[in-house]
C-alpha cells in the first residue's frame, strides 16, 4: 500500500533525525493506482497549509503492508520517494495544481541542504 504524507523540510529533516515519520503526521491513501496522483496533489495541498509563509510543498512517499502501517510510525526504510517543490514558493497556496519534482531517498540529504 502506498502512503503519501505531508510535510515540510523542517518536519522532513525531523523524521530523517528520528529515523521515522510519525504517526501523527496527515496521510493520503490512494483506493487505486490510479488514484495516486490525487493523492499525491492532496498531500501537497496539505503540505502548503503547513507553512506559515514561503517555502516548498514536500511529500514523502512510503510503501507500506496495511492499514495497520499506513496509520503508525513509518520507518525511513519504507519511504521510497519524496516529492517536493524546485524552488521556494513565495505563497505555497497559491500552487495546489503545479507538480512537484521527484527525489530519490538517497537525494533527501541534499534536498535538505539545499542543494537541490
Amino acid at each position: 500500500m502506498r502512503v503519501y504524507v505531508a510535510t515540510t523540510l523542517a518536519d522532513l529533516a525531523g523524521h530523517v533525525a528520528a529515523g521515522a515519520v510519525p504517526p501523527g503526521a496527515e496521510r493520503f491513501v490512494p483506493a487505486d493506482v490510479e488514484a495516486e496522483y490525487d493523492a499525491l496533489m492532496a498531500a501537497a495541498e496539505a503540505s502548503a497549509a503547513l507553512l506559515a509563509g514561503p517555502g516548498r510543498r514536500v511529500v514523502v512517499v512510503a510503501d507500506v503492508a496495511g492499514e495497520a502501517e499506513a496509520d503508525a510510525a513509518i520507518p525511513l526504510r519504507r519511504v521510497v520517494a519524496v516529492h517536493a517543490d524546485a524552488e521556494t514558493l513565495a505563497d505555497p497556496a497559491a500552487h495546489p495544481e503545479d507538480d512537484l519534482g521527484w527525489y530519490a531517498t538517497q537525494e533527501i540529504p541534499g534536498l535538505l541542504s539545499g542543494a537541490v
